[in-house]
């Protein structure tokens, strides 16, 4: 069993995932907007099946790479680190765009192709698939038991925590657009606090002994 400390750190590292801005975010965010709450819920539904895809992937393949290469996560891990600190950087680079400051405008869609463009813009999601490669096997330990569970335990953590905070951005992103373009101050405010937070992370992540 994965101790309940991993399990918060994760949980934690699964909420900057959806919190910094990415593909998935800025298409639910534009959809909901152009064509309204319903159309970006619709699209939501297809991105969250998409995060299954990357779930079961993982799984399988930390599994086998566990029982293959142990040796390879030393290399995992540092490549986590990166990314994290890439992610803080593009929070803080000068120039850099909220996806609530500007949004594309898109046409309607009907049901099926809202959620058949979530369901790819989340499978082809890079961010996602890094983040699952890179990070997710940091928190994956053979002491605590099978790692096809784990990984999946871990999986429904980052499912849950993403769909969660990806519905309440869809249902509210007018509302939220409107707010910081109101208050311009707290969206430097954000973008400061989150690149601190993954730099700490990544920081964390290389100084992570391999278990």
């Amino acid at each position: 069993m994965i101790p309940v400390h991993d399990l918060l750190v994760f949980a934690g590292a699964s909420l900057l995932l959806v919190l910094t801005p990415g593909p998935n975010m800025l298409y639910l965010i534009s959809r909901s907007i152009c064509q309204g709450r319903t159309a970006g819920v619709t699209s939501l539904a297809g991105v969250v099946l998409g995060f299954f895809v990357h779930m079961l992937a993982a799984s399988l393949g930390v599994t086998a790479l566990f029982m293959a290469v142990p040796m390879a996560f030393e290399a995992l891990k540092w490549a986590g680190a990166a990314y994290l600190l890439w992610m803080a950087w593009q929070a803080l680079r000068p120039g850099g765009a909220s996806p609530f400051e500007q949004t594309t405008t898109l046409p309607p869609e009907s049901p099926r192709r809202l959620f058949a463009m979530g369901l790819f813009t989340s499978i082809l999601n890079p961010k996602v698939a890094i983040f699952y490669l890179s990070i997710f096997p940091q928190f994956v330990s053979a002491e605590h038991g099978p790692v096809f569970w784990q990984s999946v335990t871990l999986g429904m953590v980052q499912i849950t925590t993403s769909f969660s905070v990806n519905l309440l951005i869809t249902l509210f992103a007018a509302r939220i657009a409107i707010w910081f373009k109101d208050n311009p101050h707290w969206l430097r405010a954000q973008k400061w606090v989150m690149g601190t937070v993954l730099a700490g992370l990544a920081v964390r992540l290389a100084m992570e002994q391999r278990r």
